[in-house]
């Protein structure tokens, strides 16, 4: 017997899988019927042009998926027990019902259909200003690999199930100890929970703390990522002006809602990166122990400071309980570790510690190890004073830039701390428009637009320049003053 089947041997799908598909194909159609009898690998292997072993590969996949069987002395055969519904239907288009869907999904499903894209693709230019992302080029890769095999050949244990959801102790006992003393942050490794990411943690305490409709104040401008997940729970936002000192903590005072958290970028605000000043985190302390209100306090790159010595986080002058700390190593490592922490209240762990177990168990473990090795034995903080140099030379290149070829056209916003800075750019061009003749020169930039929630600001532009060569950023701000100026 002789099977019409034809491979596409240009395709970048192996021939195998692809006869596998054709003989599934042929039986659920019906056009292969029960107990009927295939040629046999060989003969099957000469009419199609392949090897012997293609043919074994894909009756031995087709057997073991229960379509095909074989008996002892006689060849191979479809399965009789393929149901007679299979075998009768016909292929069809598949047919989505939307009612169907949208009544199957959740509240907090239909929460985030309503946000919209949450990834947005960016196009590859020349020269990108894109923020937050770190020079990985200098990150040392071989001192990591060799953490990464010490622990590969030294602990089997890796590979089975981790003992705690909240992260490896050791390594919690080093994120509290670097906290303290860098960040004057009050905790003991038990407070400490691992997590995925800042983004993880700032689901994780949405989930945990906020009902629809509740009040939730943020910055404004502000951080998307808190945004999105305080919208997921279907949450008021209430949006707070963020001045030369951070967040206005006087605006607040001025709302008679109860608000259940408000979320705060106090060290280095995003985007404008503004420092929230002594006084205005004491007042801030103060209306949230009045109003019994939650502080999330996201310190996603406090290390980076130039030229001045950092304020202690809101969390180490905390004596109310009224702050949830989140860190990440995101800015600091590398991105794609996927390693941050939470540093919750006392009585707060047992409840985030179940949160985290229903969410994935826990974190990866190796890493975990690896990294405490490298925190512990100084590798970490010698990293960050490195690079700490190196960006602040990059810092000191984009604002020299912008003064020799923008001079008083520009203002410059929050220009001492972390890895990017905000620009507020005197134009008569929209920010599109902007963007636009930027990227067809090779330039790729954002607008600081998007980050308010009541947009009304033009001519503000978010400047990451971490990743950028100083020949890179010289270049790319001469040739965005060029055709402002045209």
């Amino acid at each position: 017997m002789d099977l019409a089947i034809n491979l596409d041997r240009i395709s970048t799908t192996p021939l195998y899988q692809q006869l596998t598909e054709k003989i599934r194909l042929a039986v659920l159609e019906g056009k292969l019927k029960p107990n009927q009898k295939l040629p046999s690998s060989r003969s099957l292997a000469k009419s199609l042009t392949v090897s012997r072993s293609t043919v074994t590969q894909s009756y031995e996949q087709l057997e073991s998926e229960g379509y095909l069987e074989t008996r002892r002395g006689s060849g191979t055969y479809v399965c009789h027990q393929i149901p007679d519904e299979w075998l009768q239907s016909t292929p069809i288009e598949p047919v989505i019902s939307k009612t169907l869907v949208k009544s199957c999904l959740s509240q907090f499903a239909q929460n985030l259909t309503s946000i919209g894209n949450l990834q947005v693709s960016e196009p590859d230019h020349a020269i990108s200003f894109r923020y937050g992302n770190p020079a990985i080029e200098y990150f040392p890769m071989q001192q990591w690999r060799k953490f990464l095999i010490r622990h590969c050949q030294q602990s089997p244990a890796l590979l089975n199930y981790a003992s705690d959801a909240v992260g490896y102790y050791p390594l919690r006992v080093e994120i509290a100890n670097y906290l303290g003393r860098s960040r004057a942050v009050q905790c003991t490794p038990e407070q400490v929970i691992i997590v995925n990411g800042s983004q993880q943690a700032l689901d994780l305490i949405s989930r945990l703390v906020l009902e629809p409709e509740d009040w939730v104040a943020i910055e404004e401008p502000g951080y998307l990522g808190a945004r999105y997940c305080f919208m997921g729970q279907r949450a008021n936002l209430q949006p707070i002006t963020v001045n030369s000192e951070g967040i206005d903590v006087s605006v607040l005072n001025k709302y008679h809602q109860k608000f259940k958290l408000v979320y705060v970028t106090p060290s280095h605000q995003f985007p404008t990166g503004v420092t929230l000043s002594l006084p205005q985190r004491i007042a801030l302390l103060q209306w949230a122990q009045e109003t019994n209100t939650l502080i999330i306090e996201d310190d996603y790159d406090s290390e980076y400071r130039y030229g001045e010595q950092p304020i202690p986080a809101l969390q180490g002058m905390d004596r109310s309980q009224s702050v949830i700390y989140i860190g990440t190593f995101s800015k600091i490592v590398f991105p794609s570790l996927r390693i941050g922490y939470l540093v919750v209240p006392q009585s707060w762990i047992s409840l985030v510690s179940r949160a985290k177990w229903l969410c994935d168990r826990f974190c990866p473990i190796l890493e975990q190890y690896a990294l405490r090795d490298w925190i512990a034995e100084g590798n970490f903080e010698r990293h960050i004073r490195r690079m700490r140099h190196l960006y602040n030379l990059r810092r000191q290149v984009l604002i020299r830039a912008f003064q020799n070829y923008f001079g008083e056209r520009v203002t410059i916003l929050g220009e001492n701390a972390g890895i990017h800075v905000m620009i507020r750019i005197k134009t008569v061009l929209s920010d599109d428009l902007v963007i636009q003749k930027a990227s067809a020169v090779g330039i790729g930039l954002i607008s600081a637009r998007e980050y308010y929630l009541l947009p009304q600001h033009q001519g503000e532009f978010i400047f990451g320049y971490a990743q950028l060569e100083e020949t890179q950023i010289e270049q790319g701000i001469l040739k965005l003053s060029q055709i402002l100026n045209q």
